[in-house]
C-alpha cells in the first residue's frame, strides 16, 4: 500500500522533473537562465571540433584556444571537455591521431569524419554562425567568465553522466562539488 502511494505522489511531481528535463537535454539554460550565450550542446561541440580538425590537423589546447578565439573569448571548452571528445571522435573513427607534436597529439579528420561534417553540412553551418553572433553579442560585455564557466559545468556533467553509470560514492562527490559553488556564489 505504502509503495503505490508513494508512486502515486511520483507521478504528481511528473511536470517538475519534466521541467528540469529542459535542462538536461540542454534546452533550458538559454530559456530560464535569461541568456542567449548558449553556444553549444553536446551534440554541436563534436561537430565543431571534427571540423576545426577537417581544416587542419590541431592537439587540443590549440583547439581550446581555437574555439575560445572565434567565439571572442565568450566561451572557451575545458580540457576535461576537449580531451576526452577527441577521444570518443577516435572511437567513433571520425578521427585519427596525425602525429604527435613534441608530447601533443594532433588530430585530424578521417574520410569518415568528412562524410559526417558533409552529412551535417547545415548543422555545422549553423553552429558557426552562432559563434559568429556570440561573438557579436560579447562586445555588449556580459560577464563572459560567467557564461564560459556555465556552459563548461554543463557540458562536463553532462560527459561524465555519458560516461556510465556513477555509483555512490562518485554521485556524492559530485553533489558535493556543485553545492560547494553554490555557496561559494552566495558568498559573492
Amino acid at each position: 500500500m505504502h509503495h503505490h502511494h508513494h508512486r502515486h505522489r511520483h507521478a504528481r511531481g511528473e511536470s517538475r522533473g519534466d521541467h528540469f528535463g529542459g535542462f538536461g537535454h540542454g534546452r533550458g539554460w538559454g530559456r530560464h537562465g535569461g541568456g542567449r550565450h548558449r553556444p553549444f550542446e553536446q551534440g554541436d561541440l563534436r561537430l565543431l571540433v571534427l571540423a576545426l580538425i577537417a581544416e587542419k590537423p590541431r592537439h587540443g589546447y590549440e583547439l581550446i584556444k581555437e574555439i575560445e578565439q572565434r567565439m571572442g573569448g565568450v566561451y572557451a571548452p575545458s580540457p576535461g571537455v576537449i580531451y576526452p571528445l577527441l577521444t570518443m571522435l577516435e572511437e567513433m573513427g571520425l578521427a585519427r591521431l596525425s602525429a604527435e607534436d613534441g608530447g601533443k597529439k594532433l588530430y585530424a579528420a578521417t574520410p569518415e569524419g568528412e562524410a559526417e561534417l558533409a552529412d551535417n553540412k547545415a548543422g555545422v553551418d549553423a553552429i558557426f554562425a552562432r559563434i559568429d553572433g556570440a561573438r557579436e553579442m560579447s562586445a555588449g560585455g556580459r560577464a563572459p567568465q560567467i557564461i564560459r564557466a556555465m556552459e563548461n559545468f554543463r557540458l562536463a556533467l553532462r560527459l561524465r553522466m555519458e560516461r556510465g553509470a556513477i555509483n555512490e560514492d562518485q554521485a556524492l562527490a559530485i553533489a558535493a562539488a556543485i553545492d560547494a559553488a553554490a555557496q561559494a556564489i552566495e558568498r559573492t
